[in-house]
């Protein structure tokens, strides 16, 4: 069984803004950032 460690807020915005710079400034729904920002709102 593998360890589940907490997504911080401030992980997830530089996550979704380093996607949203490779992407023209959009973040796919169900991308990797879009999970990151909903795992971080869940705290």
């Amino acid at each position: 069984m593998s360890k589940s460690t907490k997504m911080a807020p401030k992980d997830a915005a530089r996550i979704q803004s380093a996607e949203a710079k490779q992407n023209g400034g959009a973040v796919s729904k169900g991308s990797f950032a879009a999970k990151a920002q909903k795992a971080a709102a869940k705290k």
